[in-house]
């Protein structure tokens, strides 16, 4: 039986938004919140948040998803990574999630962890168009090259070195790939919903 691990990615600083994004809402749920609720929870022996947001770690709580506090956000999404793999080493793969794709289903990221076991000594995506997005899940043998990424370098950069090792899942609505970096982001997706 494959032991799978998720990680969610809520640590950034931000900077081009210029305040916790998270905290911010669409349709009346905050982008963490949402972040979140996309789990299946009941696919994953663990759930991993990263974070440096204390209210972050409270909502992770009552998900009963385990908590690891980021306290060095400033080096980057390697960091991030890098706390969040540290307890799921065991795992035969691990799905990490940004928090930032607030218009993300349940059943895509489902899709993709179930794409991983028909094929589980390869990446698995999400994308549409064949464009790969987020979520994307990494078999253990990807786990030594995502632990010596550095600075803002984040599983892109493995992808890249190992694209004859990718397979895609396709989503037919583009919504669940956009992320939110600006304000302006922000508002072109309320603007959708």
């Amino acid at each position: 039986m494959l032991q799978l691990g998720c990680v969610v990615m809520a640590a950034g600083n931000a900077r081009r938004f210029g305040e916790n994004k998270l905290a911010s809402s669409v349709g009346g749920r905050s982008l963490i919140l949402r972040a979140l609720e996309a789990v299946p929870a009941e696919l994953f022996e663990t759930v991993v948040v990263v974070t440096q947001y204390p209210e972050i770690m409270r909502l992770a709580a009552q998900f009963h998803f385990a908590a690891v506090c980021n306290q060095r956000p400033d080096e980057g999404i390697s960091h991030t990574i890098a706390l969040g793999l540290t307890g799921l080493r065991d795992c035969d793969g691990v799905l990490f999630l940004v928090s930032d794709q607030p218009l993300l289903r349940r059943q895509s990221v489902a899709a993709v962890v179930e794409q991983w076991k028909q094929q589980p000594t390869m990446i698995a995506a999400l994308s549409h168009g064949g464009v790969r997005g987020n979520p994307c899940l990494f078999p253990a043998r990807f786990f030594p090259e995502l632990l010596k990424l550095t600075e803002d370098h984040g599983g892109n950069s493995v992808i890249r070195m190992h694209e004859d090792a990718l397979t895609l899942v396709e989503t037919n609505d583009p919504t669940e790939l956009s992320d939110v970096d600006t304000p302006a982001a922000l508002e072109v997706l309320r603007e959708k919903l």
